[in-house]
């Protein structure tokens, strides 16, 4: 990992789309399991926005909804796709090292 977990992140108003794990996501790990604890909690998206992306959903409703969106997205891809990045760059730093 190149950039530090935080606790509670700034987030944008958009994860990344890209195939690849970016230092955003590697900022926002927690983020990303705080937003799938929730959602396999059935928690209120609204509350979840509040809480977790630090968004005000009364004041931006669509905004905020776009945000949590694409945040649960990406810690959905993470967990079919992301995480097989984290383990194939764990990988081949083990062989630089190895040889």
């Amino acid at each position: 990992m190149r950039v530090k977990a935080e606790l509670e992140p700034d987030a944008e108003d958009a994860a990344p789309s890209a195939d690849m794990i970016t230092p955003y996501d590697e900022q926002h790990y927690i983020t990303y399991l705080r937003l799938l604890d929730a959602k396999a909690d059935g928690a209120d998206w609204t509350e979840v926005a509040r809480i977790v992306l630090l968004r005000d959903p009364v004041a931006e409703p669509d905004r905020t909804r776009r945000c949590w969106e694409s945040h649960l997205a990406r810690a959905q891809w993470m967990t079919k796709v992301g995480y097989l990045r984290i383990l194939e760059e764990a990988a081949n730093e083990q062989n630089s090292t190895l040889h």
